[in-house]
């Protein structure tokens, strides 16, 4: 199988800041948010909130979405030409994509795509976690926690977070916008 990173290596973008964006042109109000979003990353970046506490923060506006699954939904009918035209010319049916984003964005954009995911646990209607943000070596734990014994032959990515994974794969690549090499250790 091909294992993909999503947000700026398939998607070109950050899937997660362009559906907030879209959900605050539908409720400006949304904006009132800001200052927990901002002491969620400040408590981050000063090194007193993990990564997880931090989004979790930030997901607090999926409380006053009246149907998170919709606004995903019509999220992707708009924006799923976001999806670069280098990966659906190599798009396979046993791909597997993995993400830091929320499962319920990622997996309304790989239902549409005809592929498998795993994202972060973020309940849609809350903005909680069920556990970890599926970062670094999150994402090899959850890997080999779904698929045991599966080999990966490429993995892509565009973030050297991302290097657990890239480690597992029989060759990976680093992408850069629609440059794709090979990663270098």
């Amino acid at each position: 199988m091909n294992v993909y990173d999503f947000d700026k290596t398939i998607y070109d973008g950050d899937s997660t800041v362009d559906f907030y964006l879209y959900c605050l042109k539908k409720r400006p109000l949304l904006i009132l948010l800001a200052p927990a979003h901002l002491s969620g990353f400040i408590g981050y970046f000063a090194g007193y909130r993990s990564k997880t506490k931090a989004k979790e923060r930030f997901y607090r506006f999926l409380r006053y979405l009246p149907d998170t699954e919709a606004a995903a939904r019509l999220f992707w009918e708009k924006n799923i030409s976001g999806v670069k035209d280098w990966y659906m010319k190599q798009k396979r049916e046993d791909d597997l994509i993995i993400s830091a984003s929320p499962g319920f964005l990622i997996g309304e954009a790989c239902r549409r795509l005809g592929v498998r995911s795993i994202a972060s646990p973020v309940d849609p209607k809350s903005g909680k976690y069920s556990g970890e943000n599926c970062h670094g070596e999150e994402k090899v734990k959850r890997f080999n926690q779904e698929y045991p014994g599966e080999t990966i032959e490429a993995f892509y990515s565009d973030s050297g977070s991302d290097a657990p994974l890239a480690k597992k794969a029989e060759k990976a690549y680093l992408v850069n916008k629609n440059e794709i090499k090979k990663w270098e250790d």
